[in-house]
């Protein structure tokens, strides 16, 4: 649906205010060039973190506070790799991001961590875009990636292909979407229609609705006719636990659409906030997410080191400093080249493995799981490595 930005569009982009962090984006692929600095592997390497430290928005400053202190943790964890950290606040601006990036190269930085918001991250991509310095960014919005700006953030593309296809794989692959009308939930059903065409399933029809708890409601009879006229197997709704997926799969089977019959499947997470477990309508539904083992190894470690639980993206800190230092150990002089950057193997992050791609977006490989008793339960778990992992 959306053209790939080039740096002029993304100025646009900026300037119109378009991206939000909240939002994803499908994004047709664009190459990302070679280019990159040269680094010395034999002495520290300069990487600026930019952090939204200064921001007024509530839960900010936690935020910033868990992104360095993921980024040490990760830093600890190097053997034979020397980093020089750099904290940068962006106040969570998109002009305070572009001039702390800049002051980020001009003070040697060979790449860029951060910022999380999506017009931040263009705007710091932006700023130091003729130093070749690429810039991974915590947003999740694909929107903005492409150039010399990735994108961290786990995506509705990745998440989709992964149940999609496992979907396919179960007999459930007819699959009815029901969406939001508001810009995620439009981001979202293209995310899922795409994946829907490149994993084996079929699309069996596409229900809208409005945010608001009447038109959920006026929604279910449309959803219900629909699975029984196009005999769909599963429903791949991108409602949110916060927003109307408590009520359609309370309301869903009360109309006589049965989970036991037509699989519910969720777009987000299901297990946030923990209250979700305890629905009676979200048993047995599927939902993504990164392998549970190593996000609770991370987390316990990240809880012995600093006294509390790391924010819920604090850890994607820990996987920018765990692919940089996976790269510098290697001892090249290209090692933060988009090239580089890009290598088809990918790298090892708090949650499984994850890897960045030539479009500036990434794949992550996540597990499939269920809800069973009021308990997450991983019904496939999360590949190992990126051969055959079907991602």
């Amino acid at each position: 649906m959306f053209a790939v930005f080039s740096p002029a569009r993304k100025v646009a982009l900026f300037l119109l205010g378009l991206a939000t962090a909240a939002l994803l984006a499908a994004c047709e692929p664009v190459s990302i060039g070679g280019g990159g600095p040269v680094i010395n592997t034999s002495r520290p390497v300069p990487v600026a973190l930019l952090v939204p430290r200064g921001s007024a928005q509530p839960g900010d400053a936690v935020l910033a506070q868990s992104l360095e202190n993921a980024a040490r943790l990760a830093i600890a964890d190097l053997q034979n790799v020397q980093i020089d950290l750099r904290v940068y606040d962006t106040a969570g601006d998109a002009g305070t991001a572009a001039a702390a990036a800049r002051q980020a190269v001009d003070d040697g930085a060979k790449i860029i961590l951060g910022p999380v918001y999506a017009q931040a991250a263009n705007a710091a991509g932006l700023a130091v875009l003729g130093d070749k310095i690429n810039v991974l960014s915590f947003s999740n919005n694909t929107r903005i990636a492409g150039g010399n700006v990735f994108v961290l953030g786990p995506t509705f593309d990745n998440t989709a292909r992964r149940l999609t296809g496992f979907a396919a794989r179960q007999g459930k692959g007819r699959i009815l979407v029901v969406h939001g009308t508001d810009e995620s939930g439009q981001l979202g059903r293209d995310a899922i229609q795409k994946a829907i065409g490149a994993t084996g399933a079929t699309l069996a029809g596409t229900v809208p609705f409005d945010q608001s708890q009447q038109s959920v409601i006026d929604t279910v009879p449309k959803v219900r006719d629909a699975v029984a006229a196009n005999g769909a197997q599963s429903i791949f709704m991108t409602a949110t636990t916060a927003g109307a997926l408590p009520l359609f799969t309370q309301l869903l089977p009360e109309a006589g659409v049965s989970p036991a019959e037509t699989q519910f499947i969720g777009l987000t997470r299901w297990d946030i906030p923990s209250q979700t477990l305890s629905l009676p309508g979200v048993q047995g539904g599927w939902f993504a997410l990164p392998d549970p083992v190593k996000s609770q190894q991370f987390e316990a470690r990240y809880q012995a080191a600093y006294g509390g639980a790391p924010h819920p993206i604090g850890g994607l800190a820990y996987d920018g400093i765990a692919a940089i230092g996976a790269l510098v150990g290697a001892g090249n002089a290209d090692a933060l080249t988009g090239a580089a950057l890009t290598q088809g193997a990918g790298f090892q992050g708090v949650g499984g493995i994850f890897r960045l791609r030539p479009d500036g977006t990434n794949e992550r490989g996540l597990a499939v799981a269920t809800i069973q008793n009021r308990q997450v339960v991983v019904i496939d778990p999360a590949p190992t490595s990126f051969a055959g992992a079907g991602l």
